[in-house]
């Protein structure tokens, strides 16, 4: 599964960032007494973000598929480890923030997938 649409360029580019910005997770904890994500979950977004990271460059260099899954997989255990937000009393600003990242999450994942699509051919070898 080659890189080969512009759409799914865009969508490890977008993985890419996103990995990137789940790397330095765990250099911000949650200070004591305030709400926020656990320290466990701040260091899987981490090991995440790096992983993804790396499975990003390793797609685009090498055309793998396997690494595209890989990445793929990343965002969504980072995003499902984002999801408690919406059901702790945390600042709005926070909630917004979740929802956006959700959101460019989700279009990521679907750009990432959007591979060249040949034309239809019947069982003879023509177009139908």
């Amino acid at each position: 599964m080659k890189p080969s649409s512009t759409r799914q360029k865009v969508g490890l580019v977008l993985a890419g960032l996103l990995s990137l910005s789940s790397i330095p997770s765990v250099l911000a904890p949650t200070p004591d007494g305030e709400v926020g994500a656990p320290f466990g979950i701040l260091v899987l977004s981490s090991v995440l973000g790096v992983v993804g990271l790396v499975a990003v460059v390793v797609a685009w260099v090498r055309s793998s598929g396997t690494a595209i899954r890989v990445a793929a997989g990343c965002l969504i255990v980072t995003l499902l480890g984002s999801l408690p937000a919406f059901f702790v009393d945390v600042p709005a600003i926070v909630r917004f923030g979740t929802a956006a990242s959700a959101l460019v999450t989700v279009l990521t994942i679907a750009l990432m997938f959007s591979g060249v699509r040949g034309n239809a051919v019947g069982a003879e070898g023509s177009a139908s």
